[in-house]
């Protein structure tokens, strides 16, 4: 049988995975990938620990997270594009540089 113990260093990896992700990546899209690892497994600890405690409150307040970060993610993907257009790429080291110069 597996324990709650499993879920939690499943859920910790993914989440560091995730936050190593968002320190190296260079691409933005990469960059919002990266985020979404590291709250897939916040959202992952949450339900495996609302399981085994038989408490509905916290496996419903994870469905709410997925909602909040679908918002999230359709919001990023929309910058993504609106940068890309405007700038030609949408590299994050030169993303602060072209804001700057305008």
């Amino acid at each position: 049988m597996i324990t709650l113990t499993y879920y939690l260093i499943l859920g910790t990896l993914l989440f560091f995975i995730g936050i190593s992700g968002t320190l190296t990546q260079k691409n933005f899209i990469k960059f919002l990938m990266c985020v979404e690892i590291a709250i897939n497994g916040v959202n992952l600890n949450l339900a495996a620990i609302a399981s085994f405690m038989a408490d509905a409150s916290g496996q419903t307040f994870v469905m709410f997270i997925i909602a909040i970060s679908a918002a999230e993610i359709a919001v990023g993907l929309a910058l993504a594009i609106i940068i890309y257009r405007k700038f030609g790429n949408i590299d994050i080291s030169n993303l602060m540089e072209n804001l700057k110069n305008g």
